[in-house]
């Protein structure tokens, strides 16, 4: 269908909006996006480690996230992280206060509460002495 400029904008517009929805579903499709909320009842769901922290709640708790590395301020360590257990939600644990295991300083306080998503710990050791040396190197 052409149209000349200036005859019927509105039309003009509406075929090209079409086409254009169009197209975008097509690509959707192809790409199979879900653009709807999931909404998941949780309540059935049984996760050990999940159970396992809430019953840790106030308890000191030495953790290894699963990266090989981390960088905070320029400062290049390793994941080791000893805390309180402050809150257990679903899918991560917030540790408060929390002491950074680093070379240059093995007792670095993180001055904020820190949150670590369950999926990405590697190893925790419940009940553990976070003024305790323990060799990084």
């Amino acid at each position: 269908m052409a149209l000349k400029s200036g005859e019927n904008n509105e039309k003009r517009k509406y075929c090209f909006g079409e086409r254009h929805n169009n197209q975008n579903k097509k690509d959707k499709k192809e790409a199979r996006v879900l653009e709807a909320l999931v909404r998941i009842d949780i309540e059935g769901v049984e996760d050990p480690l999940f159970d396992e922290l809430q019953g840790l709640i106030g308890e000191s708790i030495l953790i290894v996230t699963e990266s090989d590395q981390l960088n905070l301020f320029g400062q290049a360590f390793r994941p080791i992280f000893c805390g309180t257990i402050q809150a257990v939600e679903q899918g991560t644990v917030t540790l408060f206060p929390v002491n950074i295991k680093m070379v240059t300083a093995p007792f670095f306080q993180f001055p904020t509460p820190l949150t670590i998503p369950l999926e990405k710990i590697g190893q925790f050791t419940p009940n553990f002495d976070c003024n305790a040396r323990i060799p990084l190197t």
